[in-house]
């Protein structure tokens, strides 16, 4: 068996709170997990339409790093242009009630701390 990408951790208390958001964390990571969560296996253009503000680069290093962790599948299709697909891994899914979670704190306070300015935006014309 290969050492894990994470081995860094000491495991002291918190350590596996520190090894779950250094997974998830960032600011596209658990946004990208929510939608194929959400929404099911995704196309990369897909993706980008529903998380408009992430940029091409970022989105794909997001998905790389992912995918090396295990929590996404990317699927290549064999024909031009080429076809990929992104899903969750059953370690991916493994986290559903993490995301769950913090959207249902999220929708709970959100007034709290403002909401997002595009949403903002379109409640205010």
């Amino acid at each position: 068996m290969t050492k894990a990408k994470h081995s860094r951790f000491d495991c002291s208390p918190g350590c596996a709170v520190e090894a779950t958001v250094s997974l998830i964390g960032g600011k596209w990571k658990s946004i990208i997990l929510w939608h194929l969560h959400a929404d099911g296996t995704l196309r990369f253009s897909e993706l980008r339409r529903r998380i408009p503000n992430v940029t091409q680069r970022t989105m794909t290093n997001q998905l790389r790093e992912l995918e090396q962790d295990g929590l996404v599948h990317r699927k290549v299709y064999p024909q031009v242009p080429p076809k990929v697909e992104y899903s969750l891994t059953e370690l991916g899914r493994g986290l559903v009630p993490i995301l769950e979670a913090l959207k249902h704190w999220g929708d709970a306070n959100l007034d709290r701390f403002g909401k997002p300015s595009s949403t903002a935006d379109q409640t205010t014309e």
